[in-house]
């Protein structure tokens, strides 16, 4: 079952309320007990008011879903439309200011940090939202416009914005968000604290200016070539600078002036 279904049906509730316990535990170390995260963690708050209020959406009860949304607003810092489509073990780090739209679709095991606004950019009634795909992390502060696709696994760098399509298993950073490490980088399916490469980035604008320092210099050196091999230019016959050539010039003016007096 994927949404709101699995956390409020039945008899499950409780063993998927584990569930969502177990992934927070496995994914923060400061989580030292599963007491302490059921009464302390609002981001487990926010997903078990989001699983009920959705379930009301689903009976028909809107007005109630959006009450239901607002009072985990007020208690938790994280705004999540009761529309919103959530899959299992969903972790939302410290939560504050979190905002997820109406048609937002989040896979399994994905990561929020606070800050991060999945939004649309449109004023239709459509699909208008984000896709994150199972095992994606999203850095603090990070901004995910528009009806757009985040491929399983993939990194999203704190504060980034990020307003097209990104590939499986791919980081990103900047705005707008750019790769910054290659698919088959193996860092990249590992866990990656706030979705943010750490250590040394390579900046896809400074690699751009290198390539074209590169072809440059590489443009110089032929032509240093070509200049080498041709012949040098035949010299004039007369080796008068060019300032005697003007006082020369000057003179023959002076000695016509004194034959016409």
């Amino acid at each position: 079952m994927r949404a709101a279904d699995y956390t409020t049906a039945g008899d499950g509730v409780f063993k998927h309320l584990r569930e969502e316990i177990d992934g927070i535990m496995a994914r923060d170390p400061a989580a030292r007990s599963r007491f302490e995260v059921a009464l302390c963690y609002p981001g487990l708050h926010a997903i078990v008011l989001h699983r009920i209020a959705r379930r009301a959406r689903d009976a028909g009860w809107h007005t109630t879903a959006r009450l239901i949304s607002q009072i985990a607003r007020s208690l938790t810092g994280i705004e999540i439309h009761p529309g919103a489509t959530i899959g299992r073990r969903f972790f939302i780090d410290h939560g504050m200011g979190v905002v997820i739209g109406e048609t937002a679709e989040i896979g399994d095991d994905v990561m929020l940090y606070h800050g991060v606004t999945l939004g649309g950019t449109s004023l239709n009634q459509g699909k208008r939202h984000p896709t994150l795909g199972d095992g994606v992390i999203v850095g603090a502060g990070a901004k995910i416009l528009g009806a757009i696709t985040i491929g399983r696994g993939a990194r999203i760098g704190a504060n980034a914005v990020v307003v097209a399509d990104v590939p499986a298993d791919t980081a990103v950073v900047g705005i707008p968000a750019k790769p910054v490490v290659p698919r088959d980088r193996a860092e990249t399916r590992k866990f990656m604290p706030y979705g943010t490469p750490c250590g040394e980035i390579p900046d896809p604008v400074a690699r751009a200016l290198t390539g074209l320092l590169d072809q440059v210099t590489a443009l110089q050196a032929r032509v240093g070539e070509l200049e080498a091999d041709r012949p040098p230019a035949a010299l004039p016959h007369s080796t008068s600078t060019p300032l005697e050539t003007v006082a020369s010039h000057n003179g023959g003016m002076h000695e016509a002036q004194g034959e016409s007096r």
